[in-house]
């Protein structure tokens, strides 16, 4: 087989794939760009007016999209390095051999089985000011019911630990897997230079995990931009804005 034909075979059995991605991906992009340019009203169908950058400019002056973007920008500093942190400490842990680990692998597991409106209402209704569990047992302790996902304080944190606790255990998968094709030998002989678990971390695992975690930070970053369920369900985008992200 000669080496054009070989490339022309390449790109046809990527041909399937290009198809999608232009009618599934490149066309709603586009089409959303030239009608952006448009000012549309649903009274008077098909009677579009060109109205140029207008609608972009009037969108940069609406303080109610900048406070979304700030809130957008927020919820990622806050959430992408937590959730990849505790991706990593509990892909480190399930790459353990003691008594146990499998119980400790199916409850790491558990946020996978479960989809995030699901999750989402399940949430609710633990954080329900009234009735819900998590307050029943702050009132154990002695601490007043909280306001959770109605307060504009605390709204967007929920939203934090709600996200991180889907969102953990599916990074932890990539770690793992990252984890697995580290050379055991090479901890072998770390232990024999007498190097402790902290030298072992820092001149072994990390170095070597560096293009998972950077895959998985990337990936991340591009998720929690676009998250949107937990705020529909939840908040919907309040209380006063506080959890009114760029995709809602």
């Amino acid at each position: 087989m000669t080496h054009r034909r070989s490339v022309y075979i390449a790109y046809l059995l990527l041909l399937p794939a290009l198809l999608c991605l232009a009618i599934f991906r490149l066309y709603p992009i586009a089409t959303t760009l030239i009608g952006s340019l448009y000012s549309q009203s649903i009274m008077q169908a098909g009677k579009d007016v060109f109205v140029g950058l207008n609608n972009y400019l009037h969108l940069f002056r609406d303080p109610v999209f900048w406070q979304s973007f700030w809130v957008t920008v927020k919820l990622n500093v806050v959430i992408n390095p937590l959730q990849v942190l505790i991706a990593l400490g509990l892909a480190i842990m399930v790459n353990q051999r003691f008594r146990g680990i499998s119980l400790y692998r199916l409850l790491f597991f558990i946020p996978l089985g479960v989809s995030l409106p699901i999750a989402s209402i399940l949430w609710r209704t633990l954080l329900d000011p009234n009735s819900g569990l998590i307050n029943s047992m702050l009132n154990i302790i002695g601490v007043g019911p909280q306001p959770f996902l109605i307060d504009k304080d605390q709204a967007l944190w929920c939203i934090v630990a709600i996200a991180t606790w889907k969102g953990a255990s599916f990074w932890m998968i990539f770690l793992w897997a990252g984890l697995q094709d580290i050379p055991a030998q090479l901890y072998e002989a770390a232990r024999i230079d007498g190097a402790g678990r902290f030298g072992r971390f820092f001149r072994i695992t990390f170095p070597l995990l560096r293009r998972p975690l950077l895959f998985v930070l990337i990936t991340d970053t591009a998720v929690n931009f676009l998250l949107f369920v937990p705020m529909f369900l939840l908040t919907r985008g309040g209380p006063s804005y506080a959890t009114n992200v760029l995709m809602y």
